[in-house]
């Protein structure tokens, strides 16, 4: 769904709230983003600022899948569908005006006194290569002045990218919600995420300086300067402080609005940023398990900062279900710093309900030192990033009668009402 008709629908549904008074983008809209979390909102009057900004748009699921068209309890499966079953969305006319290439004409939030200035949080660049396609990514960019951003980029797809000769590149701001999800989904190099997002709920692309792009509310064209600069600091998924480092400097070159464009904000460590971080790792985590078992379903969650942790069940039918899925998990989410595998009788959103597995059935571990961790893990080593992961088999053992492991239930089922 494109990004604006997605905050009618939002509207329509009651999960929509509009702030009327006029709102700072210092530090003013993001301290309301946190306070009202888990709440869409929209700014009408933003000072300094012409355009409105959205905000908590995707901070839940139940929005995320009213967002592609689909039950929540659909999702991982279906985009897990997707990755493996791609297909090319068609090409449509464009609405775009081209403004000046300044970024302070743009509504840009300071989130954090702690930040190292305003950031860009929700954009997704996509860049293209001849021989590779087409690659969507996340990649919080800090404004250093009017027509410049430096970009966090982590060794993967992007970064590939760059080194195989690619300069130029797009950042889509207030993109289609499909396209949201996919852009944090973990495919095959070559694979392209506009075609995962088409999979999950066809959209359409529009050519915008050079660039076949989804239909964004903003749309800028951006290269590297072959500068340096200092990123940083910044808020991550896990509440803390992400350090500094040098990055790299990006020139905007041209900025493209849609007639009557938002700003899409969004909060570093809220909700919103978790869902969509986390969420679309499931899938893959998924996909790898059932290489191994039969896997029923697969949660990374918040508590872990929708990125450490996981909990997947299982169809337990072999004594080393339990262990080979540790190990396959880690493959499908290479950050994660713990797992818990559970039965298929057990809740992975309930976390009382992996706790309790914890309690009555876990004997069996996997510990694995000195591995490669997340960026984002305050724990890690501040060198190497190694970190000690751990996975947790809280599967039922198979030569025990499955009846001593599970919870005794109420022989009736009784209308409470009849009785209160």
């Amino acid at each position: 769904m494109y990004f604006r008709d997605f905050v009618k629908e939002l509207e329509n549904n009651g999960l929509l709230t509009r702030i009327k008074k006029e709102v700072d983008t210092k530090y003013e809209i993001s301290t309301l983003m946190r306070r009202l979390d888990g709440r869409a909102l929209l700014f009408e009057k933003v000072k300094g600022h012409d355009m409105p900004v959205v905000a908590n748009v995707c901070s839940t699921r139940e929005m995320i899948a009213l967002g592609m068209g689909m039950r929540k309890e659909e999702m991982i499966k279906k985009l897990a569908y997707a990755i493996d079953n791609p297909t090319k969305p068609g090409l449509g006319a464009g609405d775009y005006m081209e403004i000046e290439p300044d970024l302070s004409r743009i509504p840009i939030l300071t989130y954090y006194p702690q930040d190292g200035g305003p950031y860009i949080a929700s954009a997704v660049v996509i860049a293209e290569l001849s021989d590779l396609g087409t690659n969507v990514s996340y990649h919080r960019m800090m404004v250093i002045d009017k027509d410049r951003i430096v970009l966090r980029i982590l060794p993967r797809h992007f970064d590939e990218f760059i080194k195989r000769g690619v300069n130029r590149f797009a950042v889509c701001i207030g993109a289609p919600v499909q396209v949201l999800v996919a852009g944090a989904v973990s495919a095959e190099l070559g694979k392209s995420e506009l075609d995962i997002a088409n999979a999950l709920e066809p959209y359409e692309l529009v050519e915008v300086g050079g660039f076949k792009v989804p239909r964004s509310e903003i749309v800028m064209i951006a290269s590297f300067t072959g500068e340096m600069h200092d990123e940083g600091p910044f808020v991550d998924l896990t509440e803390t402080m992400d350090i500094v480092r040098k990055q790299r400097v990006a020139r905007v070159e041209k900025i493209f609005l849609r007639r009557g464009a938002a700003y899409h904000a969004l909060l570093p460590g809220g909700l919103e940023h978790k869902e969509l971080m986390g969420m679309p790792k499931e899938p893959t985590i998924l996909r790898e398990v059932n290489r191994m078992c039969e896997c029923k379903d697969v949660y990374v969650t918040p508590g872990g900062c929708s990125w450490l942790h996981g909990v997947v069940s299982i169809k337990k039918k072999r004594d080393d279900d339990g262990l080979k899925a540790i190990e396959a998990a880690f493959q499908g989410h290479r950050s994660m710093k713990h797992v818990f595998i559970v039965d298929d009788d057990i809740d992975v959103h309930n976390p009382a309900d992996v706790e309790w597995a914890m309690a009555t059935r876990f004997q069996d571990r996997l510990v694995i030192k000195h591995e490669a961790g997340s960026s984002l893990d305050p724990s890690a080593d501040p060198d190497t990033r190694e970190t000690t992961k751990m996975g947790f088999d809280l599967t039922r053992p198979l030569n025990r009668p499955e009846e001593d492991f599970r919870k005794v239930e109420m022989p009736l089922k009784l209308n409470l009402e009849d009785y209160l």
